[in-house]
C-alpha cells in the first residue's frame, strides 16, 4: 500500500505551515490595510496615545541642552495652534499625526510652564549662621540621622530659600518638635549639589521642582520659637500623622512597628538605614513607599468588604446600588489615606489612578482598562510634568499597564484553578508580572538587579495584601472604640515576616547583581517600544519590537562607552578606569565615588576602589598616566603653587580651587570651569565625551 494511503493526514499537516506563515505576515503587516484605514484605526485609539505624546513633549523639554529661549516657546505655541487646526479641520488622513503633534507641543509647553511656575530662590554659596523656619517634614537621611525640612525660612542672607533641609547630628527622635512648630538653629547650608556624573540622578533639578533652596546640617539642637498655628490644616495633617506613627510604634516595637507606621501614615523616620538597605537589596523597597500597591490594596479591601457586606443586608441589597456605594466609600478612604499619609508625589499618583478607576465604576465603565490608565497618566503629566522623569512614575505605570495587558490571559488561566487558590495565585501572578515589567527600569535607574527579588516578592507581597493592609484598615476602624491592639498585633506579625524575608535574601551571596548604566536613549527607546507593542498594530508593532531590540543592543554596548576619566562637579574626586575597575584618587567624597562605581556596574566599595593601582603620590597630589599624558589631581593648601610645577606637556590637571587665571601648557579643570560643565567624562586622550551640563537651565547655578 502506498505511503499516502496509510498516512492521509500528512499533506494537511504540512500545509499548516504556509497558512501559519501567512497569518503571521498578515498580523505583522496589518493585513495590508490602506493608509486611510490605518489612520482611522489610529484615530480611534488616540486617547490611548495621549500620554505617550505628552511624554514625548515633556521629554524633549527636559532633554534640552540649555534653557529654551522665548523664541522657542513662541515656535512651540505656533506649532500647537497650527497642528490643532489640522486636527480639527484638516483631512482625515492628517488628523492623527496632527493630534500627536498638538499633544507633543502641549507637553513641551506644560513642562516649561511648570518649571517657571515653581521658581523659588536658591542659595548660591555656602552659608553658616542662624536659620529660622517652620517644620514642614521629618525623615531620615542615608547616614541614618534624622533631618527636618523647613519652610517659611529666614536666614541672614540676601536670598531667602523657600525650603531648606537640615540633617540633625545631635538630636533624638523624641526631642523633635511637632510639624508646624517654628524653630531656630545655627546650621551649615549649601546649594543643592549638581549630578555626581553625566546622566546621573539630578538632585539639583529635583530640588528645583520641590522648591528646596538649600541643604545642610547642624550640630546644635533645634530651639522652639513658636507653637504650631491651630488653623493650619496642612500642618494639622502632619501632626496627626506624627502622633499616629508614634502610637503605632509604641504598640509594635522595633523595626516592624516602624514599617507599620510607614505603611499607614507615610512616616518613614523610624526605619533604620540597615532596614532600608535590606529592602533595596531584596527588591522589596517598593513596599515601604506608599504607592499604587498600597493604595490599591487598601481601596480593594474597603471596596470588596463593603460590597459583599451590603450583599448580606437582605432585601435592601436588591434595591441599593451596592457596587457604586462601595466605590464612593472607597474613594473617600483613598482620599483620607492620601491626606493622612502626607500626600507625597507617589501617593498622589496612586490616588489619581485608583480614583479614575473607581469613577469608571460609578459611570458603568470598565475599571481596569488601558483607557483608565491613559487618563490617569495624562492627568498626572498635565498636573506635574516633572513626574515623567522620576523612577516612581515610570515603574508605577509600567507595572499597571503590564497587569492590565495580562488580565485577559490570566483570567483564562485562573478559571482552571481551584476557587480557594485563586486569590493567592493572583497575588503571586501580579508579583511576577509587575516585577518583570519594572525590572528593566529598576536596573537602568538604580544600576542593580536583585537576583532573588522575584522570590522575595512571592513571599512578601501576598502577606502584604492578605494580612498587613487588611489588618491596618481594621485597626483604623477599631481605633475609634479603642480596640485596635489585636489588629495592630496581627499587622506587626505581618511586617515582621516581610522584614525577615528582606533580611534573609539581602544577606545571601550575590544578592545584588551590578548593572552598567545604559545610555541616555535606552530608557526612552525601551518605553516607546513597549508601549508601541501594546498599542500599535501591524507593521507599526513590528517597528515597536525593533525599538526594544535596539535599546537592548545599546545597553549591551554600555560598558564599552563608559568614560575613561570621571571628574567630580567640584573637583573633589577623579576616577580612572583600569583593568581592575575604576580607581579613585581619594577615599573621601564617598557619595560621588559610590555613584560612579554603581554606574560602572562595579560592586567594589570606596576603600577598595581607592586601593586599586592607577594613582600614585601623596594625598594632596595624586598622579596617573593617561595615554602618554599625565593626569594630576591637586587638593588642599598650596594646590596653586604645585600647579605651576606640573603644568607642562599638555597634562590634564584637576584642581579643587577656583583659579583667577589658568596657566598655559596644560588642560586645567578648576572649579570655575567645572561650574559651567558640571561633572565631566573624558576619554583616553583627555577629550570630553560626556558632561552633566551643556548649558544653563533654570535649576543649575
Amino acid at each position: 500500500m502506498a505511503w499516502h494511503e496509510t498516512h492521509p493526514a500528512q499533506p494537511a499537516a504540512t500545509a499548516r505551515w504556509p497558512r501559519l506563515g501567512a497569518r503571521l505576515a498578515h498580523h505583522l503587516l496589518g493585513g495590508m490595510t490602506s493608509p486611510a484605514q490605518t489612520m482611522r484605526r489610529a484615530r480611534a485609539q488616540l486617547f490611548l496615545w495621549m500620554p505617550v505624546a505628552l511624554s514625548l513633549g515633556i521629554g524633549l523639554y527636559f532633554g534640552h541642552a540649555s534653557e529654551p529661549a522665548r523664541l522657542a516657546y513662541a515656535v512651540a505655541f505656533a506649532g500647537l495652534v497650527a497642528a490643532l487646526w489640522a486636527w480639527l479641520c484638516g483631512p482625515e488622513a492628517a488628523q492623527f499625526p496632527a493630534a500627536m503633534i498638538t499633544l507633543i507641543c502641549a507637553g513641551w509647553l506644560l513642562a516649561g510652564a511648570r518649571a517657571h511656575a515653581v521658581a523659588a530662590p536658591v542659595l548660591s554659596y555656602r552659608y553658616y549662621g542662624p536659620v529660622e523656619g517652620r517644620v514642614a517634614g521629618i525623615d531620615r537621611a542615608s547616614s541614618d540621622r534624622l533631618r527636618v525640612t523647613l519652610d517659611q525660612v529666614h536666614i541672614d542672607a540676601r536670598l531667602q530659600p523657600a525650603r531648606v533641609r537640615i540633617v540633625l547630628h545631635d538630636m533624638a527622635e523624641a526631642e523633635l518638635p511637632a510639624p508646624g512648630t517654628r524653630v531656630m538653629t545655627t546650621a551649615h547650608l549649601m546649594p543643592p549639589p549638581p549630578p555626581a556624573a553625566p546622566q546621573a540622578y539630578d538632585f539639583e533639578r529635583a530640588s528645583w521642582f520641590n522648591q528646596l533652596g538649600a541643604i545642610g546640617y547642624t550640630r546644635v539642637p533645634l530651639l522652639r520659637a513658636a507653637a504650631p498655628a491651630p488653623q493650619d490644616l496642612g500642618m494639622m495633617a502632619h501632626r496627626i500623622r506624627r502622633n499616629l506613627s508614634q502610637a503605632i510604634q509604641t504598640r509594635i516595637p522595633g523595626q516592624p512597628g516602624a514599617m507599620a507606621a510607614a505603611l499607614l501614615t507615610g512616616d518613614r523616620a523610624g526605619l533604620s538605614e540597615a532596614t532600608r538597605e535590606d529592602m533595596r537589596r531584596s527588591n522589596l523597597a517598593h513596599l515601604i513607599a506608599i504607592s499604587g500597591l498600597h493604595m490599591g490594596l487598601l481601596v480593594g479591601f474597603v471596596f470588596a468588604a463593603l460590597r459583599y457586606g451590603l450583599a448580606l443586608a437582605g432585601r435592601p441589597a436588591l434595591l441599593w446600588p451596592a457596587k457604586k456605594i462601595a466605590a464612593l466609600v472607597a474613594i473617600a478612604a483613598a482620599t483620607g489615606y492620601l491626606w493622612i499619609s502626607g500626600a507625597s508625589v507617589s501617593t498622589q499618583r496612586a490616588w489619581i489612578m485608583v480614583t479614575v478607576m473607581l469613577l469608571a465604576v460609578l459611570i458603568d465603565r470598565r475599571a481596569l482598562s488601558l483607557r483608565t490608565v491613559a487618563l490617569a497618566a495624562s492627568l498626572l503629566l498635565i498636573w506635574r510634568p516633572e513626574s515623567l522623569i522620576s523612577p516612581g512614575f515610570q515603574m508605577s505605570f509600567a507595572a499597571t499597564t503590564a497587569l492590565i495587558v495580562m488580565l485577559k490571559p490570566w483570567s483564562r488561566v485562573a478559571r482552571r484553578l481551584p476557587r480557594i487558590l485563586r486569590p493567592l495565585a493572583m497575588l503571586v501572578a501580579t508579583s511576577v508580572i509587575a516585577g518583570g515589567a519594572t525590572a528593566p527600569i529598576v536596573a537602568a535607574q538604580f544600576h542593580r538587579i536583585s537576583e532573588y527579588g522575584v522570590f522575595a516578592n512571592l513571599l512578601a507581597v501576598p502577606v502584604m495584601g492578605m494580612v498587613v493592609m487588611p489588618a491596618g484598615v481594621i485597626a483604623g476602624l477599631l481605633a475609634l472604640i479603642g480596640l485596635s491592639a489585636p489588629a495592630l498585633w496581627v499587622m506587626g506579625m505581618g511586617t515582621g515576616w516581610i522584614l525577615s524575608v528582606a533580611r534573609y535574601f539581602a544577606t545571601l551571596e550575590h544578592a545584588v547583581i551590578p548593572v552598567v548604566q545604559p545610555g541616555a536613549a535606552v530608557i526612552p527607546l525601551m518605553v516607546l517600544g513597549a508601549l508601541g507593542a501594546v498599542l500599535a498594530r501591524g507593521a507599526a508593532r513590528s517597528l515597536a519590537f525593533g525599538l526594544v531590540v535596539l535599546s537592548l543592543g545599546l545597553w549591551m554596548r554600555a560598558p564599552v562607552l563608559r568614560p575613561m576619566v570621571l571628574i567630580a562637579p567640584e573637583g573633589e574626586l577623579v576616577g580612572l578606569m583600569t583593568q581592575e575597575g575604576r580607581a579613585l584618587s581619594k577615599a573621601a567624597a564617598g557619595f560621588v565615588g559610590a555613584r560612579w562605581l554603581e554606574a560602572d556596574g562595579d560592586a567594589a566599595d570606596i576603600a577598595r576602589a581607592h586601593a586599586r593601582p592607577g594613582f600614585t603620590g601623596p594625598a594632596n597630589t595624586r598622579s596617573a598616566q593617561l595615554s602618554g599624558r599625565e593626569l594630576h589631581h591637586l587638593t588642599g593648601k598650596g594646590a596653586e603653587d604645585r600647579l605651576r610645577d606640573l603644568c607642562r606637556d599638555n597634562a590634564v590637571i584637576v584642581i579643587r580651587a577656583r583659579l583667577k587665571q589658568r596657566p598655559e601648557g596644560c588642560d586645567i579643570w578648576d572649579q570655575k570651569r567645572l561650574r559651567e560643565t558640571g561633572a565631566v567624562g573624558l576619554d583616553a586622550q583627555g577629550r570630553i565625551v560626556a558632561q552633566a551640563r551643556s548649558g544653563p537651565r533654570l535649576w543649575s547655578r
